[in-house]
C-alpha cells in the first residue's frame, strides 16, 4: 500500500550555485516532486538556495535565499548540499565544510573530483556522508553508474569516449561544412554558446582529461591521477586532416582513452582518427559517447546529452535519490580505499596505437623510396598511402601506420623531418580501432 503523504519525512536539500545547473536541479526537483517521492518514500525539498543573484527561470516564493553559500552547509534543515558553483578553491572549501557539519554532498564538478576527490572521499568516508558526482562526466549519461554498478561483475578491459561536446561540435562542423577551418568553427562554437569565450579548458581536451581521470579511477580501482594524463587538443587539426581521413574510411574525433595492459594504465586524452563505420565516429555535433570494454559484457555504448541544465540535472537529481535510498551501501569510487591498486600509468611513449602521418615533400626522384626506408628501419609498416597531386612544387604525402609503440614513431618522425626533401613539420594523429 502506498504512504499518504503525511507519513512521509522530509528530506531537505540545499542548493549552492544557480547557474545553468542549478536552475535546473531546482526545477527538475520542483517538477517531479511526485515521482521522486514515490521512488524514495520521502519529501525530497529545497530548503534553502545559496546564489549570488536569483535565476529568473526558477520560483523562489517560497525557499530561503541567501547570498553566502557557505549559510547552506550549516543549516540544520539541509542534509544534502548540491556543490553546483563550478571552479576548485572555493568549492573545495564550501565542500569541506559540508562533509565537516555532516551533510552529504552531490557534485557536478569534474575537477574538483579529478584534482582532489581522493582526499574528499576520504574524509566523507570518515564523517560517515555520501560524497556523488554522476554529472560531472558526460552531462545526462550515467556513465557513473554504468560501470561502477551495472558492470560491477566485469574485468574492465578499457574506456573510450567522446566526452566534450565543444570539440565534437567543432570537429563535425569541420568535416559537414567542407572548407571550414577551426578558427572559424570556434567562433560560431562561440557564439551558439558551445564554446566559453576562453576555450581552452575545452579545445586543448583539459576538460576531457578531468573526466577521464574519474572514468580510469572507477574501471580499474587505482588512484585519480590528472598529473599524469597525456592530454593534446585539437587546435592544430585542419581541414586537410579531415578530408585525407574521410578519403582512407576515417573520421577525427577527440576522444579520452583509458586501458589496462600488463605494463599499466594507459591515460590519454588526443586527437583520434576511427573508422568511418564504428559506433563512436556516428557520435556528432555537441552530444558525447563512452564505450567501455569488458570481460563478460563485451563492449557496450552509453550516448546522450553531455551538457545542458536537463541533462545535467537529471544526473544531480539521480545522485540525490541513491543519497535518500541506500546512502553509503556503494562505494563512491566503486572499490574501497585500501582496494586501490598502485598500477602505474604508462608514458604516452610506451603507448601503441597506429599512427597517421600526413607530410610534404618536394617532387624529386626518390623522396618516397627514402620515407619507406625510414619508416621500415623503424619497423614500422605502411598499411595505406595517398600521394596527391603536385601543388607549388611539393607533393602532399598521407600514409597510415600499423600499430607500433608510439617511442618508435617519435624516433621516426625526427628523421623524416631532417630530410631536407621535407618540407615543415610532420603531421601526426593516433589511430584506433574502437
Amino acid at each position: 500500500m502506498n504512504g499518504s503523504s503525511q507519513q512521509k519525512a522530509q528530506l531537505g536539500v540545499g542548493i549552492c550555485g544557480l547557474g545553468t545547473v542549478g536552475s535546473g536541479a531546482f526545477n527538475l526537483l520542483a517538477n517531479n516532486e511526485a515521482e521522486i517521492s514515490r521512488k524514495t518514500n520521502r519529501h525530497v525539498k529545497v530548503v534553502q538556495v545559496g546564489c549570488r543573484r536569483d535565476h529568473t527561470d526558477c520560483d523562489l516564493s517560497d525557499v530561503d535565499v541567501t547570498r553566502d553559500i557557505f549559510d547552506v552547509v550549516k543549516n540544520p534543515a539541509v542534509d544534502i548540499v548540491l556543490e553546483l558553483i563550478g571552479g576548485t578553491d572555493i568549492a573545495m572549501e564550501l565542500v569541506i565544510a559540508a562533509i565537516e557539519n555532516k551533510k552529504h554532498v552531490v557534485t557536478a564538478n569534474k575537477a574538483l573530483i579529478a584534482l582532489h576527490g581522493e582526499k574528499l572521499f576520504q574524509m566523507a568516508a570518515d564523517a560517515g556522508v555520501c560524497l556523488k558526482y554522476e554529472a560531472a562526466i558526460a552531462g545526462g549519461i550515467p556513465i557513473v553508474k554504468a560501470i561502477r554498478e551495472g558492470l560491477a561483475g566485469n574485468d574492465i578491459e578499457f574506456v573510450a569516449g567522446i566526452i566534450n561536446g565543444t570539440t565534437n561540435f567543432i570537429l563535425t562542423e569541420m568535416e559537414s561544412a567542407g572548407n571550414r577551418d577551426f578558427a572559424d568553427v570556434l567562433a560560431e562554437a562561440q557564439a551558439l554558446g558551445y564554446a566559453e569565450a576562453d576555450p581552452t579548458f575545452d579545445i586543448e581536451g583539459i576538460d576531457a582529461a578531468h573526466k577521464l581521470t574519474i572514468l580510469s579511477s572507477i574501471a580499474f580501482g587505482v588512484p585519480l591521477q590528472f598529473d599524469a594524463m597525456y592530454t593534446e587538443g585539437i587546435s592544430k587539426i585542419t581541414v586537410e586532416d579531415i578530408r585525407y581521413a574521410s578519403e582512407l574510411g576515417f573520421k577525427i574525433k577527440h576522444l579520452g582513452i583509458t586501458t589496462k595492459t600488463d605494463k599499466g594504465i594507459g591515460l590519454r586524452v588526443h586527437p583520434t582518427l576511427i573508422q568511418k563505420d564504428k559506433m563512436l565516429a556516428q557520435v556528432n555535433g555537441v552530444m558525447n559517447a563512452v564505450l567501455v570494454g569488458s570481460d563478460a559484457a563485451g563492449e557496450t555504448m552509453y550516448y546522450g546529452a553531455g551538457a545542458g541544465a536537463g541533462p545535467t540535472a537529471s544526473s544531480v537529481i539521480a545522485d540525490v535519490i541513491d543519497v535518500v535510498r541506500a546512502g553509503n551501501a556503494i562505494p563512491d569510487m566503486g572499490f574501497l580505499q585500501d582496494e586501490l591498486l598502485n598500477s602505474p600509468v604508462l608514458a604516452i611513449e610506451d603507448v601503441e596505437s597506429a599512427y597517421y602521418l600526413r607530410l610534404s615533400a618536394l617532387d624529386k626522384p626518390g623522396v618516397m623510396a627514402q620515407i619507406s626506408s625510414i619508416l621500415g628501419r623503424h619497423n614500422i609498416s605502411i598499411e595505406s598511402l595517398i600521394q596527391k597531386d603536385l601543388h607549388d612544387g611539393q607533393v602532399p604525402v598521407v600514409i597510415v601506420t600499423d600499430s607500433v609503440i608510439e617511442k618508435s614513431m617519435n624516433a621516426a618522425i625526427v628523421e623524416l623531418e631532417s630530410l631536407d626533401q621535407v618540407e615543415d613539420s610532420v603531421t601526426r594523429i593516433r589511430v584506433e580501432s574502437f
